[in-house]
């Protein structure tokens, strides 16, 4: 999937005549590679056309008769109740059905519903995973600066209560990049590509019950106190459980911030209909070669991932190393 070109037609739109996989000995002809990417996709072979030499079904056969059954809802071969089956266990993919398992054989076990936000998100979450070919791309970005001016500012304004965050500077810095880079604040619509003239711009929040995004909606027109106290004032109604439909639509462009937490890098999932989302982790203090010695710099890991139907990795790195630039910089951002 990750080669992402244009997905097959769909199932029902194919002449009736076109021809499936020629077989040998009652065997699809396919390699063991493409036999296991159809196997780990739940997919059966001898339903895919093959475009592939002498009959051979091809990885990009396989990967266009998932995005037609996805689209369609339809597996060619099925029945309609065996289609609409499948379609409610897999979005349209022949999967094998979800094990069943008594776990409590081996056990002591405690069930617990699942909560209705990780419901919702777990479907969404599905889908863009399955359906978008995404590339993940990293950068640090040097925040030494940065941080010195945020920690500044904050006791400067101690007293009147105003703070900034990082994540606000980032929400702002990113911004400016969706500026220089519009192909980031785009939507895919069929064979059309919507670009967007104006900047909202989610990020994930964690709450007791499971992830919701919040939207920071007109960001390039706020500054980053503003952005500070709104997002602060969006993160607290999402622990409340008080976020509506209109908090949550909208975005061009989401941050997941593990900051606050820890780690090193991740991939994180695009948020469709979207093209790109970026996740950063805990600023570390790293051994920075300056020409002369190492010296200490406070270090940001950023990972970009991207929809490679729309962007490709030239641009997803150019994107990655701006914005390092904007962070290192900030009155690059005025610019």
């Amino acid at each position: 999937l990750a080669d992402g070109g244009p997905a097959a037609s769909a199932p029902a739109a194919m002449p009736a005549a076109a021809p499936s996989a020629v077989t040998l000995g009652g065997k699809v002809h396919a390699s063991p590679s493409v036999r296991a990417f159809a196997r780990e996709l739940g997919v059966d072979l001898g339903q895919v056309k093959a475009t592939g030499p002498k009959g051979r079904i091809l990885k990009e056969d396989v990967a266009g008769f998932i995005k037609a059954a996805m689209s369609s809802g339809v597996v060619p071969g099925k029945t309609p109740a065996a289609a609409a089956a499948g379609a409610s266990l897999g979005g349209g993919l022949d999967l094998l059905p979800w094990p069943k398992v008594d776990f409590a054989k081996f056990g002591e076990i405690e069930v617990k519903p699942l909560s209705r936000i990780k419901k919702i998100s777990g479907q969404n979450l599905a889908r863009n995973w399955v359906m978008i070919p995404a590339v993940t791309y990293h950068e640090d970005a040097d925040i030494t600066d940065l941080e010195a001016f945020r920690v500044a500012m904050n006791k400067e304004h101690e007293k009147s209560g105003k703070k900034l965050t990082m994540l606000a500077f980032i929400i702002k810095a990113s911004v400016r990049a969706l500026q220089e880079f519009p192909e980031f604040n785009t939507s895919l619509d069929g064979d059309n590509l919507v670009y967007k003239k104006y900047f909202n711009i989610a990020f994930a929040a964690d709450t007791p019950n499971g992830l919701v995004v919040p939207v920071i909606k007109d960001a390039d027109k706020k500054s980053v106190f503003d952005i500070a106290a709104e997002s602060g004032a969006l993160a607290k109604k999402a622990r409340d459980g008080k976020l509506g439909p209109a908090d949550m639509s909208g975005a061009c462009f989401t941050i997941s911030s593990l900051g606050g937490i820890g780690g090193t890098y991740f991939a994180p999932i695009v948020n469709a209909p979207e093209v790109a989302i970026l996740g950063v982790n805990k600023s570390v203090m790293k051994p920075v070669w300056d020409g002369k010695a190492f010296v200490p710099r406070l270090t940001l890991p950023m990972s970009l991932t991207a929809d490679h139907r729309v962007i490709d990795g030239a641009l997803a790195t150019r994107f990655n190393v701006y914005l390092a630039q904007l962070l290192a910089d900030f009155r690059r951002v005025m610019l």
